[in-house]
């Protein structure tokens, strides 16, 4: 049973915006929206949707930049009935193709800042003059069930997020308003956002981490603070906005989490912690002065299914327990209850699930199974996690099914690997893969370290050996300032997996330079970041595997190593590595003497 009655979005909105409208609903930059103006405004905008088509189970892309009319949108269609199909304006124009063509929605709406492949599908520009002076003719007043072109239900779609697929096309995750009452219900309980607090929106709208950070404010009374996407990068930038905008709530990944400095941020506040393994490592860091909790939660499932917390203990950290509405099971293959300790696979399922994938019928049957412990007709997702139950029913995420390989005959499973790395002191993230086949497969690791620590891969590797069996213990530990990182946060694995195939090192080797030099310093740490052999002064950092996350880590680097701070715009318009070097030399504000 639920703890709370199904509810729509647009129900817990209007009751939100009734109890404060006054309050800052949206802060984006130099404007803040009141609950009431954003009522207002997407009200107006909702019945120009309306009028257009869009209506219960009818998805409306969207393709607008981060700022407060992205929040004016998405709250519209929602508003209006709809469901949204996030596009991020940062996607390669492909991707961005597939998603739409794909999902086939009734409307597609955008900035006139976003440029997007021609389609068939009708398209709004909403900062247009003349479609904002039509939506100014309509009414601001909150949505009357009767205005919809058919009554909204809890099981009518709220979004269409699109996860990587196993045959290599992305698969829309089709959610609906079902579970958004006990997501808010859960929110509520553990977290307890009130008027006057501060949520960071982090996430790109294109995952549901989004909606969390989403729900977190606007159904609690509290503000949703965006930012643009150079501000969130993890590490100075994001600090800083954290700082600025006196954040109290933020859920990060571990990976932006182990390169953003703690201190001074989010003091007595809240930080949740998901999307990869939170290691002991990161909650020291964290966890003291705030309230800190681990979550859960595939895309199949409304943002997630587990939590935490506040975490005490960061030996015994899993992934907490099921949250209001929400069941897990732990089985073995014949889908009978494993006993508490022993490890099985992870079966969600509640008022949270989701339909299914669109368009897959084939898939969503096999991942969407009927639940033998549910009411008649209740379905469960076959997440393909593996955890254990505790003794006290918490449960503790044990990797993936998939993450099950051979070496040398013997199988394993690299989350295990994982899991003896990150309880090493020193190490704050760390990742396995494969390289090779057959007589040749290793098993190679990447960490991350915390600061400061005089730990090197021998020593993890002595350490691995004295806990786990010999074909175990990789054939190679590489130590690197941070992993690669997809555009969600999570560890990019199949980075890795390139990285180690193509006999990567982070090596010393690098174009002749005066050693000390800003010449110097720049080559070696780009190696390193990259875990290139070499590198060289004509290279651009972007085409030789650079993104955004490496540029602000360099950033952060040079700074520490020569007191000069890059403009993080200029690192993305260097040309070449050279031309980096020219900027450094430019920035030093030092004199001449004073330098290496």
């Amino acid at each position: 049973m639920t703890g709370t009655r199904p509810a729509t979005v647009p129900e817990l909105f209007a009751a939100v915006a009734a109890r404060v409208p006054d309050a800052p609903a949206v802060v984006y930059k130099d404007t803040t929206l009141s609950y009431a103006q954003l009522d207002q405004q997407a009200g107006r905008l909702a019945r120009e949707l309306i009028r257009r088509g869009v209506g219960p189970d009818r998805l409306v892309a969207v393709a607008v930049p981060r700022s407060a009319e992205l929040v004016v949108v998405l709250l519209a269609v929602l508003k209006a009935g709809g469901a949204y199909l996030p596009l991020d304006p940062h996607y390669p124009a492909a991707r961005l193709s597939y998603l739409i063509d794909d999902a086939a929605p009734v409307l597609l709406v955008r900035t006139s800042t976003v440029a997007l492949p021609a389609t068939a599908t009708p398209e709004i520009t909403v900062d247009d003059p003349e479609f904002t002076a039509l939506c100014a003719r309509h009414s601001g007043a909150p949505v009357a069930a009767e205005e919809r072109r058919e009554p909204l239900r809890p099981d009518h779609l709220m979004y269409v997020i699109y996860t990587s697929g196993s045959t290599g096309s992305p698969k829309g995750v089709l959610v609906s308003h079902e579970g958004v009452g006990d997501l808010v219900a859960t929110q509520a309980e553990r977290f307890a956002p009130a008027p006057g607090e501060r949520v960071l929106q982090w996430a790109s709208v294109s995952f549901d981490a989004f909606f969390w950070d989403l729900t977190l404010a606007l159904l609690s009374g509290a503000t949703l603070v965006m930012a643009d996407a150079d501000d969130l990068l993890p590490g100075e930038n994001l600090h800083e906005t954290l700082v600025k905008y006196d954040i109290t709530h933020a859920v990060l990944p571990p990976v932006a989490l182990s390169i953003t400095d703690s201190d001074g941020v989010l003091a007595g506040g809240t930080i949740m912690s998901t999307g990869d393994a939170c290691t002991p490592t990161l909650i020291a860091k964290w966890a003291p002065g705030r309230r800190m909790f681990n979550g859960y939660g595939p895309t199949e499932v409304t943002v997630g299914v587990s939590i935490a917390g506040p975490v005490e203990d960061p030996d015994d950290t899993g992934i907490g327990r099921p949250w209001t509405g929400g069941r897990v099971h732990v089985l073995d293959e014949r889908l009978r209850p494993v006993p508490d300790g022993a490890e099985g696979e992870l079966y969600l399922a509640g008022s949270g699930l989701a339909r299914g994938y669109l368009n897959r019928p084939g898939l969503t049957a096999t991942r969407f199974v009927p639940d033998p412990f549910g009411p008649p007709g209740a379905r469960m997702y076959r997440s393909g996690d593996r955890g254990r139950r505790g003794p006290g029913g918490a449960l503790h995420f044990a990797g993936r099914a998939d993450d099950q390989v051979k070496v040398r005959g013997f199988r394993i499973e690299l989350g295990e690997i994982e899991a003896c790395l990150t309880r090493h002191p020193a190490v704050q993230i760390a990742a396995c893969v494969v390289t090779g086949a057959l007589a040749d497969a290793r098993v190679v690791s990447y960490v991350t370290l915390r600061p400061g620590a005089g730990t090197g891969p021998e020593e993890l590797r002595e350490s691995l050996a004295g806990q786990l069996p010999e074909h175990m213990v990789p054939a190679r530990i590489a130590v690197l300032e941070q992993l690669p990182t997809l555009s969600n946060g999570k560890i990019d694995r199949r980075a890795l997996r390139e990285r180690a195939d193509a006999g990567r090192t982070a090596a010393a080797a690098g174009p002749a330079a005066t050693p000390g030099s800003h010449e110097d310093v720049l080559y070696a740490t780009v190696r390193e970041l990259l875990t290139l052999d070499t590198v060289d002064p004509g290279d651009n950092l972007f085409r030789i595997g650079g993104n955004s996350v490496v540029a602000a880590r360099l950033v952060s680097i040079l700074r520490k190593k020569t007191g000069v701070r890059l403009p993080m715009r200029a690192v993305f318009e260097a040309e070449t590595l050279a031309g980096l070097v020219r900027l450094l030399h430019e920035h030093d504000t030092t004199a001449p003497e004073e330098r290496r």
